[in-house]
C-alpha cells in the first residue's frame, strides 16, 4: 500500500516573535551546546585576544605563551567589570581589569592587585577567571559554556560524519590548514531558526537562486544536497568552477577523493554552523543570534595558502555564496514580519521535501521545552 505524502507541521509563529522564548534557547541551546567563536588564525602570537558573545555571556579567547589557546568568561572576579572592552587586541604578559587593576596572566591566575599584599591569605587560585571549554576542529576555536560540555566528537565532528557519511569525507578538505580569503558579515533582521530551515531546504532554490541552480542544476528540482546521507550535489555539465559565472576555479584541494571532485556538500552543525564543501575550498558560516529577530553571519570563504599568497583575483568564486547570501537572508527577513502575524500563530507547513525541517524542529522542542510544543498542543490555544 502507497502512502501519500503530507505536510508537515511546523513551530508556532510566537517561537519567533518572543523574547521570552529567545533568551530560554540563549540558556538552553547556546549557553549549553558547542558554539563556534573564532578562527584560531587571526590569534597569531601569545597574548593576542579576541573577545565574542555566546548566548548572553561575553568570552575572552587568549593564546597562551605555550601555543595554545585558553578561553575564559569575559567578567574580573572583584566587582564585575568587563576585562577587556575591545573585540580583539594583545596584551604582554598580563589581562588587566581597566577598572581596579586586577592582573590576571594568561591562565587565568590572579596575579597583581592594589593592595594585594595586605591580604596574604587571599585565595589567588579561588580568584581567577572562570574558565570555559575549548576545542579547535576545522580552523576554529569551539567553545561551551555548560559546566559539563556535551562529548565533542560526537555533537560536532560527529555531526559532519553523520552527514557525509564518514569522518575521513571533511578531513579530506583540511580546513585548518587553509587560509581565509574573504570574510564578509551580514546582519540580518530574522531569528536564527529561520536561518537554520533556509539553509537546510532547496525548495526555495527554483525561485531565488538562479545563480546557485546554474552551477548545481539539481538543486532546480527543490531537492537539498542535505536531504540524503553523502550526497554531493553535481556540478553542471558546462561548469568549470563552483563561481558566478561557471569559470574556472582554483584547482582540486590535493587530498580530495576522486568522487568529492565536481561536487557540492552542505552541512548542519547545530545550532549555528553550516559548511559547505567545494573542490577548490570551504565556506563556513557563523550565526550570532543577538536577539529575537536579529543575528549576525559571519562567512569565511578558506582557500589554500598559496592560492591567496599568489594575489590571484578571488571575487568571481566569492561572488556566487555571497549572492546565494543576499538572496537568503531577504528571504529571511521578508518572512520575519510574518510569524507575527495571526495567520501564522499555529504555526505553518512543511512540504516532504522539507522533512529535515521537521527533525530540526523536534530538535529545538527537546532542547527548550514544552513552550516549543507542536500546533494542536495545550500550549498552541489562543
Amino acid at each position: 500500500m502507497t502512502t501519500t505524502p503530507r505536510l508537515i507541521p511546523t513551530l508556532p509563529g510566537r517561537l519567533y516573535t518572543s523574547p521570552e522564548f529567545f533568551a530560554r534557547e540563549q540558556e538552553a541551546i547556546f549557553e549549553s551546546l558547542w558554539f563556534c567563536a573564532v578562527r584560531c588564525s587571526e590569534l597569531a602570537s601569545p597574548g593576542a585576544f579576541r573577545t565574542v558573545m555566546i548566548g548572553r555571556e561575553n568570552i575572552l579567547i587568549v593564546r597562551h605563551g605555550d601555543g595554545g589557546l585558553r578561553a575564559f568568561l569575559n567578567v574580573c572576579r572583584h566587582r564585575g567589570a568587563r576585562l577587556c572592552t575591545e573585540e580583539a587586541g594583545e596584551v604582554r604578559r598580563t589581562l588587566r581589569c581597566p577598572y581596579h587593576a586586577w592582573s590576571y596572566d594568561l591562565d587565568g591566575a590572579l596575579v597583581a592587585a592594589p593592595h594585594l599584599a595586605r591580604m596574604p591569605d587571599l585565595d589567588r587560585a579561588g580568584y581567577g577567571l572562570r574558565p570555559v571549554a575549548l576545542r579547535e576542529w576545522l580552523g576554529y576555536a569551539w567553545l561551551c559554556l555548560a559546566d559539563e560540555p556535551p562529548p565533542f566528537e560526537e555533537s560536532v565532528p560527529g555531526a559532519a560524519a553523520e552527514r557525509l557519511g564518514e569522518a575521513a569525507a571533511i578531513d579530506r578538505y583540511r580546513a585548518e590548514d587553509l587560509a581565509v580569503g574573504r570574510r564578509i558579515r551580514y546582519d540580518v533582521r530574522a531569528n536564527w531558526k529561520l536561518i537554520v530551515e533556509n539553509f537546510m531546504e532547496c525548495y526555495h532554490c527554483p525561485t531565488i537562486h538562479p545563480e546557485l541552480t546554474a552551477v548545481l542544476p539539481e538543486f532546480a528540482r527543490g531537492y537539498a544536497a542535505q536531504s540524503s546521507v553523502g550526497h554531493g550535489a553535481a556540478f553542471a555539465e558546462g561548469a568549470r568552477g563552483f563561481t558566478v559565472d561557471g569559470g574556472a576555479g582554483f584547482g582540486r584541494l590535493p587530498e580530495l577523493a576522486a568522487e568529492q571532485d565536481r561536487r557540492y556538500y552542505a552541512i548542519t552543525v547545530r545550532p549555528q554552523v553550516f559548511i559547505n564543501l567545494v573542490p577548490d575550498h570551504v565556506i563556513v558560516h557563523r550565526m550570532f543570534p543577538t536577539a529575537h529577530d536579529r543575528t549576525v553571519v559571519e562567512c569565511d570563504w578558506l582557500y589554500s595558502p598559496e592560492v591567496i599568497e599568489s594575489g590571484v583575483d578571488l571575487s568571481r568564486s566569492v561572488e556566487l555564496f555571497h549572492r546565494v547570501n543576499v538572496q537568503d537572508f531577504a528571504a529571511c527577513e521578508m518572512t520575519q514580519p510574518g510569524m507575527g502575524s495571526r495567520a501564522y500563530r499555529a504555526g505553518g507547513v512543511l512540504v516532504p521535501s522539507e522533512h529535515h525541517i521537521g527533525a530540526f524542529h523536534g530538535w529545538v522542542r527537546e532542547r527548550v521545552g514544552a513552550e516549543a510544543a507542536p500546533p494542536g498542543s495545550e500550549s498552541d490555544t489562543p
